[in-house]
Formats: structure tokens, sequence, C-alpha cells
């Protein structure tokens, strides 16, 4: 489960860091599904995080959305033109494969 947790820091940061970028540069191709993903990606992956701290019984639910809110982040990602997009979405399908590792799915 530590996996997981470390997993879903690590998108945090990157989705926060690319949302930073995204957000501002809407005009480029692709970006504008990134940006609205983006935030959903960061919110469930600190769900995640910290519910798997705390050794909730819900955990292994919550991980399961977060592998396909992942997923559907990555695929918004790497289709936009900025750099930090596709380091993002790589980031990404790591964790959703960490999250389907957790919750056994």
């Amino acid at each position: 489960m530590q996996a997981c947790i470390d997993a879903c820091n690590r998108t945090i940061q990157a989705c926060n860091e690319c949302y930073d970028v995204c957000s501002s540069n809407t005009h480029v191709e692709g970006c504008s599904d990134c940006v609205k993903i983006l935030r959903d990606c960061t919110d469930v992956c600190a769900l995640v995080s910290q519910m798997i701290a705390r050794n909730s019984v819900n955990a292994r639910l919550i991980c399961s959305l977060c592998a396909n809110i992942c997923e559907a982040c990555a695929n918004a990602c790497s289709k936009c033109q900025n750099d930090c997009c596709h380091r993002c979405a790589e980031i990404c399908r790591d964790c959703a494969d960490a999250c389907r590792e957790a919750c056994c799915c």
C-alpha cells in the first residue's frame, strides 16, 4: 500500500505542476481537456493517500476510482502538446497501475 501512497503523491505534484503550465496555455492544442481533469486527478490522489495512511476500510474502493481517473488524466495529458503533460501522463499511468494493484482490481 505504501507504493500506492508514493505514486499518488508523485501524481499530485506532477498534476499541480502541469496545471500551472496548462492553465496559462489553454490556446495550446489539447490543453483545455487536460486542465479540466488535472484538478480531479490531484484531488482523488490526495484522498487515496490519506485514506490508505489512516487504514480506511474504504481505501480499496477509492483506489479503484483513482485508477480510472488517473488513466483518464493520462489520456488527456498525452494529447496536450506541452512537455510537462507527457511527463504527467506517464506518472498518472504509473499511479493507475499502483492503485489497481492496491485495490486488486
